[in-house]
Order: structure tokens, then sequence, then C-alpha cells
């Protein structure tokens, strides 16, 4: 069997005569940007969302820098950012001459650390990014209350956890990505939502953020050549617009296969000691853009290459903090160091997991972990 990351192709065929005829409709008219299909799909997802505003853009990093454009920052201000994540978080930060202040996460959900966020706030930081990663919802309740007492401002990076839905100590339950300030999305085509190309959303229960997001990501224009704000130029087009209404129509059933793929997981590799296999918090359901494994007992570049050499493939997310790239070193380090994150980076392996899987397939990823633990830690 030809095993992969994620299986686009066998998505693709399921739902081929929905997404085509959506594909040709937008041929036909030719409006291919801000054509029909971006504000309906706009209007889907924040339904779906239940935000109240969603702006769609270019892509995830442009969601980013265009919320962070629209708390009118200052160079110089600070924002809280995880050290375990991609780099597309800080880096907008940085463009946008701001400074990250990188801060540790926690050893079982790979979570922004509120206590080490907490720590790091200075008279200067004036936004928390908590990372979403891997599917669920970072601490969310006690990110808004410390954002609160500090009168700090939260963009939540839901890129990795769009559907997933976090549940506050009251029993009030809210969508990935509507609970801060400003939320942001990627639509890479590898997302649980994902185009076929690039594409991004912000989210905010604010009107007046929202129309801002809009003029800025529009030249910075409510009317045409009327540049209030400086702005940039980043929008969705109407083709990737199109193929996402199709594919939103089927998330919450892609959310649901990811499940059953890590509850096979967990079933099969929950008794191997060597391994640990992903924590789920009690406040968040878990989408699994990622089913991330912790090597314990061994090397894990020594699995990565086994399972390479059986045509497995495995990934890494990530394997260097933000604070040791080259880009980001000369920021200000935390005292204590980071080294939760700097665990993980020797630690994490992320295994196949889409939409298409079969038990097949699942049991022969399953199989051989056990051989190799077995022939490499246990004989």
């Amino acid at each position: 069997m030809r095993i992969q990351m994620v299986d686009l192709q066998g998505q693709y065929h399921k739902i081929k005569p929905e997404l085509d005829a959506a594909i040709t409709e937008v041929l036909e008219t030719t409006a291919f940007i801000n054509g029909p299909a971006v504000d309906l799909f706009a209007q889907e997802l924040a339904s779906y969302n239940k935000a109240g505003h969603v702006i769609p853009c270019a892509n995830g990093t442009d969601a980013l820098q265009l919320a962070m454009m629209a708390l009118d920052l200052k160079p110089g201000d600070e924002v809280i950012v995880p050290t375990f994540t991609y780099v597309a978080t800080a880096e907008v930060i940085a463009l946008l001459g701001l400074t990250p202040v990188f801060v540790d996460v926690y050893p079982d959900t790979f979570m922004l650390s509120v206590e080490e966020a907490e720590k790091a706030i200075t008279s200067k930081t004036k936004v928390i990014v908590p990372v979403h990663l891997y599917g669920q919802c970072a601490n969310m309740e006690a990110i808004m209350e410390l954002a609160d007492r500090y009168n700090l401002y939260v963009i939540e990076d839901t890129a990795q956890a769009i559907g997933a839905e976090y549940t506050f100590n009251d029993g009030t339950l809210k969508k990935a990505g509507t609970i801060g300030h400003i939320g942001t999305t990627s639509f890479f085509p590898s997302k649980n939502l994902g185009c076929y190309g690039d594409g991004g959303a912000i989210f905010t229960q604010e009107e007046d953020l929202a129309k801002k997001l809009k003029m800025i990501a529009n030249h910075g224009q409510k009317v045409k050549y009327y540049h209030d704000i400086v702005g940039v130029n980043s929008r969705l087009d109407t083709l990737q617009a199109a193929i996402l209404r199709i594919k939103l129509k089927h998330l919450d059933t892609y959310s649901t296969n990811r499940n059953k793929s890590a509850a096979f997981y967990d079933r099969e590799l929950g008794t191997v000691e060597e391994v640990i296999i992903p924590t789920r918090a009690n406040n968040t359901t878990h989408v699994f853009h990622q089913y991330t494994l912790k090597c314990v007992g061994f090397d894990r570049e020594e699995l990565k290459a086994f399972l390479h050499s059986k045509g497995i493939p495995t990934m890494v997310y990530y394997p260097v903090p933000l604070h040791q790239q080259k880009a980001y070193s000369h920021y200000t380090q935390a005292a204590d160091g980071y080294p939760v994150s700097e665990q993980l980076c020797r630690q994490v392996l992320s295994l196949p997991i889409h939409t298409e899987q079969s038990e097949e397939e699942l049991l022969f990823i399953t199989d051989s972990i056990k051989e190799f633990v077995q022939k490499t830690v246990l004989s």
C-alpha cells in the first residue's frame, strides 16, 4: 500500500462531482477575484464557527500579519508567543518591527504555558498569541483571564485546530479562533479545511475590528482608490473560496474520521511504554491535524528511519524551537531557558493521519512501531 501523511487525492475523488461543479461555475462566470463565492464562503464559515465576522485573505501568515496591523501596535511592542511552534507565528511579529517574546509550553499538551507567559509580561507587552497546536485548543480561559488582568490583546493561531471546540468552566462552548480578540487560520492544502492553493481567514466578534481588517487586506481602502490607512493586498481568490465552500460541508466528517484514526493509534500504542500518545485536554475537543507521539525510550531518528524503510512517512513538527532559530536567536531569552520545548524537539514524531485511512494501513503502521520497539529497545 502507498501510505501518505495526507491523502488529498483520495479525499478529492470522494467529493469530485461537487468540487468539479463548483470550479466549473467559477470558470464559466470568470469572476476570479472577489467573486460571489468569496462572500458566501465567509458567511458560511462565520455561521459554522459562530464568529461575528470572517475576513478571508491570501494565507495563514497574512492572517496573522493583518491581525497585528489592525491592533495599531508600535515598533518595540512585545508579543508573547510559544517557542514550540511554526515560524510564521513569530515571523510576522519581527516583520512589523515588533518584539517576539518566546515562552515555554506544557509537556503534555505542547501548548503555551500560562504561567511562563505571565512571567514574561512587561510594560511593553501588548499581545499574547496562543497556538492551538496539532488540533486542540490552548487553555483559553486562563489565557483570557491573564490578558484581561494585564490589559492585553489575544490573537489565536488556529491554523491546526479549525472546528475544535473549547468548553469554559461555566459550560460555555466556543469554537477555536472565536475566543480571543482576533482569530486566524490557514487553508493550506494539508490543513483539516484546506483549499487547492494558498488561503487564510481572520475571525473576530468585534465589528470595528472587522471593518479595519477588511480595509487593511484591501490596500487600506473602503472605497476604491481612496486609501484611508496603510494596507496590503491579501485576498482569497474565488476558485479557492468555491472549493472551500464544498469542503466546509464535510469538515465535521473529516474531524470524525481523523478521530477514528487517532482512537486506533491510541488503542494500539497506548500500552507501548517507549512512546507517549497524545494527551487530550479536558476542556477542548481535538480535531487531530497531527497525531504526535513522544519518543521517550529510544532515539526518535532511529524510529523515523525504520518507518521510512517500510514506506511509512513521518514528520517532525518541529525539530528546532524558535528561540534557537538563527533568525530569532538574538531576541531576549528567558532566564530559565525553554527546557520543555527543547526536549520536545528531540522527542516528537507525527504519524500519518488523514480522512481516508483504512484500518489495514493503521495496523501496518502500529505493528511496525511495535516491531521497532521489540527489536531495538526490548531485545
